[in-house]
């Protein structure tokens, strides 16, 4: 069912409760070493300083961030996903508040906000996308970093008249299956992320989350109107060049050092 809950979910906790957070970090795709291992890499060489992660979940970046040293705070909607930052290596450091990452304020000045993991896309209107951009200003010192990791839309792949773009296809362990598409609306820049799962038994679920889509020349007018000016783009976090075949972007925008 679209946007069912589950026995133990709590409704504060949005788009991740209870039975998504169980599973969010089961072994493999965005939890595997290969992917973490290069971004937390990156963020360890751009700090200078404390830094804030918006969006934190469950310490999938900042537990591995905060055990090589770095003085890591976070903020996180979801209680269920929060719970788990502590019990993994490095996640007893990190400071976690509760609460939206469009408004809410930590105190202290920070060398670096980041948000990765196509988190800004869970904002879905233009102004609060704006408003993530003005609260990571807001924290940040003169001179100070806000990181966005974020997927480009496929818009490429729409053949004429069709809206939706398959990214996964799978069987599943038990015998059944799984099948993941993004629908988008090009007017008004909403997209869904579709995800089917039927069990062998034949029984299925059907979880519908929503996203917009920014092309990285709008994120870089947020980030003016927030004060910041753009200082790195890059492909991925091996830092290689945003080229016409680029599937997502790392961009790093910078507060007014003399400020």
């Amino acid at each position: 069912m679209i946007g069912e809950t589950k026995a133990g979910d709590d409704p504060a906790d949005g788009w991740f409760p209870e039975s998504v957070a169980a599973s969010y970090d089961s072994p493999g795709g965005a939890n595997a070493p290969g992917v973490v291992t290069p971004a937390v890499d990156v963020l360890e060489d751009l700090a200078d300083g404390p830094v804030l992660e918006f969006a934190v979940g469950t310490g999938r970046i900042a537990a591995p961030l905060a055990a090589r040293g770095v003085l890591v705070s976070g903020i996180e909607l979801s209680r269920a996903m929060a719970a788990r930052i502590a019990g993994k290596p490095g996640g007893d450091a990190v400071e976690v508040t509760i609460g939206d990452m469009t408004t809410t304020r930590v105190m202290g000045q920070f060398s670096m906000v980041y948000l990765v993991f196509n988190t800004i896309s869970n904002v879905t209107t233009q102004d609060s996308q704006v408003d993530v951009f003005r609260n990571a200003a807001a924290h940040l010192r003169p001179g100070g970093l806000f990181l966005v990791e974020v997927g480009l839309p496929d818009l490429r792949r729409l053949p004429p008249g069709q809206d939706a773009v398959p990214f996964a296809v799978a069987p599943s362990a038990d015998g059944g299956g799984y099948v993941g598409f993004d629908q988008y609306d090009v007017v008004t820049q909403q997209f869904t992320s579709n995800h089917v799962t039927v069990s062998a038994d034949g029984t299925g679920r059907f979880r519908r989350i929503p996203f917009r889509y920014a092309w990285p020349a709008e994120m870089d007018l947020m980030a003016r109107i927030a004060g910041m000016s753009l200082k790195y783009r890059w492909a991925d976090w091996d830092r290689s060049e945003l080229t016409a075949e680029s599937t997502k972007h790392v961009s790093i925008w910078e507060t007014d050092p003399s400020a």
